[in-house]
């Protein structure tokens, strides 16, 4: 659930690719996205001009291969019983991830979102 003072917002849009090297390469080249983060070969994160681009290597794809908007909460708990309340579903529980808590939800729609937030 989000407040005034801590409302939910997307933290990033993820794209899970088979090779994170050439993704990051490939977006650079053909786009101009300067890399902010890279862990390895396991995750990169481009500026892309005010969204971040997350690229996930098979290790760190946590939606099955679909790109999803990523949604940072304050709670990952209460935005999951929210998001559930109103007609959506969860994929996969909220686990403990390299850098925070993260679950994989659908709206009522069938969109894959990833909700995620603080340890």
């Amino acid at each position: 659930m989000t407040t005034p003072e801590s409302p939910a917002r997307i933290g990033n849009v993820l794209h899970p690719v088979p090779d994170v090297a050439a993704a990051v390469e490939f977006y650079g080249s053909v786009f101009g996205f300067a890399t902010k983060f890279v862990d390895g070969g396991r995750y990169a994160a481009l500026d892309a001009g005010g969204t971040t681009l997350a690229l996930a290597a098979p290790e760190e794809d946590v939606t099955g291969g679909v790109p999803a908007a990523s949604i940072k909460v304050a709670d990952v708990a209460a935005a999951l019983a929210a998001l559930v309340e109103a007609g959506g579903t969860v994929v996969r529980e909220a686990e403990q991830g390299p850098h925070e808590v993260r679950a994989v939800a659908r709206d009522p729609w069938g969109n894959t979102v990833v909700v995620y937030g603080p340890r």
